[in-house]
Order: C-alpha cells, then sequence, then structure tokens
C-alpha cells in the first residue's frame, strides 16, 4: 500500500476517476491526503521507540533527535530489565525529565513514542484497515476546498458548490468521531502498557538542564 493507493480510494468517495476530466490535481488531493494523516497520527500514532545514554545525575533527556514525534508514552529506566521499569517523567519542549526516583547513572534510557506515520510512493505505516477512515478525511477537505473556490464561480454555480460543502463538512464529521474514538482507545491501551514504577504527584518542569 502507497498514496496512490489512498489517492485512488479518494477519488472514489469524490467520484473523480476519470482521467480525461479530473476536478483535482494528483498534487491537490496529495496535499489533503497529507493532512488527513497528521490527524489520524495525532489519534493513533505510529509506536516507536529510541534509546538514550543517560547522564550521571541528570534528569533530563534531549529529544531532539526523535523526528517526527507525536507524543511520548513512556520512559523505561534502566532500560532492559525484567520485569520492565518505567519512570514518571514530564516533557516540556525537546526535552524529558524523569520525575521522582533515583537520579540515572549513566545508563541506557529508553523512550517509547508516537510518531506521524509515513505514506508516500513507495510505503504507508497506516493499517490497511483505517485506509478507508484517512480516505474519508482526505476527501473532506477536498471537498471543502473545491467549495470554497467555486462558490463564486459561474460556471460551477451556488447549488454545486453548496452541494460539495456540505457533503465535505458531514464526511469530515464522520472523520473526526472516528478518531475520537480511536484515540480514547489507544490512551487506554498506552496507560495498561506502561504503568510507572513509583508514584509521584509533584512535576518540575522549569528546572536547568544539566
Amino acid at each position: 500500500m502507497n498514496i496512490s493507493t489512498i489517492r485512488s480510494l479518494v477519488r472514489q468517495d469524490l467520484r473523480d476517476t476519470n482521467p480525461n476530466t479530473y476536478r483535482w490535481s494528483d498534487q491537490t488531493l496529495d496535499r489533503h491526503i497529507a493532512r488527513a494523516v497528521a490527524e489520524y497520527s495525532a489519534a493513533v500514532p505510529r509506536q516507536m521507540t529510541m534509546n538514550f545514554i543517560t547522564t550521571y545525575g541528570c534528569r533530563d533527556i534531549d529529544l531532539t533527535p526523535i523526528i517526527d514525534r507525536v507524543c511520548v508514552m513512556a520512559a523505561e529506566y534502566p532500560a532492559g530489565e525484567n520485569p520492565r521499569r518505567y519512570r514518571r517523567f514530564s516533557v516540556w519542549a525537546h526535552r524529558l525529565t524523569l520525575e521522582g526516583g533515583p537520579a540515572p547513572d549513566g545508563s541506557e534510557l529508553t523512550v517509547y513514542y508516537g510518531a506521524i506515520h509515513i505514506i508516500n510512493a513507495e510505503t504507508s505505516t497506516l493499517p490497511v484497515k483505517h485506509h478507508d477512515l484517512v480516505a474519508t478525511g482526505a476527501a473532506a477537505y477536498a471537498a471543502i476546498e473545491w467549495a470554497a473556490f467555486a462558490v463564486n464561480r459561474v460556471n460551477n454555480g451556488a447549488d454545486a458548490a453548496g452541494g460539495y460543502f456540505r457533503w465535505g463538512k458531514e464526511r469530515l464529521s464522520t472523520f473526526r468521531d472516528e478518531l475520537r474514538r480511536l484515540s480514547r482507545r489507544s490512551s487506554l491501551r498506552v496507560s495498561r502498557l506502561y504503568p510507572a514504577t513509583e508514584s509521584v504527584t509533584e512535576y518540575v518542569l522549569f528546572d536547568e538542564p544539566c
């Protein structure tokens, strides 16, 4: 599966499948697909990990090496123990701070995080079962944009523009309702998978980095 597959689904939703009379260019649809993928990723991010070497006595980890980060789900420290030990943490900008418990001693730390999904000409990290959902969002954005462009154009007419706008708003509402449902399920799953090893209620977000 790749972006061409998603684009075909979007064209089917928009009933824009004749190459000789395309209303939307591939580039335009790809932009709307990217927007839908970003919104989907905020609700159901790609699950990733990255290892960091801590600094002795320093609770801060620089997260700038993580590209396209949506959220941080868990911090495992020290990494690789059985059972795994998850620490409470706070995140401010690109800095993760371990909260409570002993300060790091230079051992390895694993960050579990969510990232934006990848979709390009070669591949896609989107689950196959959610391709139609992303296509729904992209088609909604495409219809709404076209309606805004066409409303004052004599050749298209206000009725056609209004129809596209209403259809797009309905599809967008369906898309976002499903994202909210998926987001709730994802949050519950993360809370079960990564329980912290100690109870910490006090967070210090503004201390100077090491």
